[in-house]
């Protein structure tokens, strides 16, 4: 009996030691982050704070820009997308809008409200995807930056695909068709590919915000409000955390593994010679992007990918924990697949920072984090149980934990607050404050039980991405 109680005791010990160390850990790194990230925002300010964008619009230097959306089963939302994309405040692009076999009447609203007619319109199509039904055209010549493709149902990343075989410009942007772009993003976006000193831009990316409850008109946001409903209103926050305090510093560092799938640029050559989007995955953004990587490098060839803290793209937040499930569980195996798919990089000195930095990174803290969070709850549970824990410690412990969380939040809102205050109301500052103070309680145990479905269903071999039921956009 004394001898299984030391062992209980040294399991104890090294079980504190390691919750501990891994707190510890994962806090640092975050820290480090959003110190790099701060830094890295306010050089980006002073640089970019007398850039005249009208130059790069009237320039004919300017990146012909091809718009990619794929669109499914979006009737909701599509007409008001659309009319966000052609009313951008860009001369060289196109928009292509990728109809996936859509079971509702989006096609229908696009042919009505855009007047199109099929078009007998000619492309070589350098990857294979699923047979397109018809490419249609308006008849309207406000609208002759359009080109809508039909097509058979095969998934987000084929739908993208469609898309890079039918592009006729160097550069694609690759955009979710349920987002609202302002007005000077493309702009934004395509001033990275002219400021390559010396390496090949390969990718850009901008910041997406949360546009529920925000007020859209003609395609264009007009007013920006906090969402009355707390689920929605907590992504607001983890947003600002994850772009402003996250993806900033990887910029920074050359180690960035996702240009989000709401709103990315990408060299159309480079995306092709490394394969397109992989079907294979539900995570093709972030696959796409360390499968260019990793061809730039296996072939020696100087490169970069750029990030632009501007705030680009506004997008509509899952509301219901229902559809919030599907969406956090689908990027859960979005990353175990794209890490899969990749894990010669991890700790791979050819790869060099994406391999000893990036890769880890996102294997320990992406990853692994929610599964070692559940499993330290369990055995926390079989201490209680058993009357083994040291309640002092485990509530010095939370209370540490707690206080962290609130503060990083707290950074991330001061950080947008002096940067590009789009939240001007006083009311939304202290509703997103409050949010901050009960988001450890309700949203981060929801985010962990949703990866911990998303670990199930790639065990259980769960494809495809899942019905995302959209409300729809405020319109003033």
């Amino acid at each position: 009996m004394t001898f299984l109680s030391d062992e209980l005791i040294w399991f104890l010990d090294l079980y504190i030691l390691l919750i501990l160390g891994y707190a510890i850990l994962i806090m640092s790194s975050y820290l480090v982050l959003a110190y790099l990230s701060t830094k890295e925002l306010r050089g980006y300010l002073k640089k970019n704070s007398f850039v005249d964008y009208e130059v790069l619009l009237t320039s004919e230097f300017a990146p012909k820009l091809s718009l990619i959306a794929p669109a499914y089963n979006e009737g909701m939302t599509i007409e008001e997308n659309v009319k966000s994309l052609l009313s951008l405040n860009y001369n060289n692009y196109q928009a292509i809008v990728v109809n996936d076999g859509s079971k509702d009447n989006s096609m229908e609203i696009l042919i009505k409200t855009y007047d199109l007619v099929l078009s007998e319109r000619e492309f070589h199509p350098q990857i294979e995807t699923k047979k397109i039904k018809g490419i249609y055209v308006s008849r309207n010549a406000a609208y002759k930056k359009l080109i809508v493709v039909d097509k058979e149902n095969g998934g987000k990343a084929d739908a993208l695909n469609v898309g890079l075989n039918i592009a006729e410009n160097p550069f694609v942007v690759c955009i979710d068709v349920d987002c609202i772009l302002d007005k000077d993003s493309l702009l934004k976006l395509a001033k990275p590919f002219l400021e390559s000193h010396g390496k090949r831009i390969i990718a850009t990316g901008g910041v997406v915000r949360i546009a529920n409850q925000c007020i859209i008109k003609n395609g264009r946001l007009v007013e920006v409000n906090i969402p009355d409903r707390m689920l929605p209103r907590i992504q607001v926050l983890e947003y600002l955390r994850a772009f402003l305090l996250g993806r900033m510093a990887w910029g920074r560092l050359d180690g960035l593994l996702l240009i989000s799938g709401a709103f990315g640029a990408f060299d159309k050559e480079i995306a092709i010679l490394a394969g397109g989007y992989s079907t294979k995955t539900v995570g093709e953004d972030m696959e796409l992007i360390v499968r260019m990587r990793r061809y730039m490098l296996e072939n020696k060839l100087p490169y970069a990918v750029s990030y632009i803290p501007d705030p680009l793209c506004w997008t509509e937040a899952p509301e219901e924990f229902k559809i919030f499930k599907k969406q956090r569980s689908r990027w859960m195996r979005g990353t175990i697949e794209t890490l899969s798919f990749h894990k010669k990089m991890f700790m791979n000195p050819k790869y060099k920072l994406l391999g000893m930095l990036s890769v880890p990174y996102w294997t320990l803290f992406e990853f692994l984090a929610p599964g070692i969070e559940f499993i330290g709850l369990v055995i926390t549970a079989l201490f209680i149980i058993f009357g083994l824990l040291h309640w002092h410690f485990f509530i010095l412990l939370l209370l540490f934990v707690y206080t962290f969380a609130v503060f990083f939040s707290v950074i991330a809102l001061f950080s947008e607050e002096n940067t590009y205050h789009k939240y001007p109301k006083q009311a939304d500052f202290f509703k997103l404050l409050m949010a901050a103070f009960i988001e450890p309680f309700y949203f981060h145990p929801l985010t962990v039980y949703a990866a911990l479905v998303g670990y199930k269903e790639k065990i259980m071999g769960t494809k495809g991405w899942g019905e995302m039921t959209r409300k729809g956009f405020t319109k003033k």
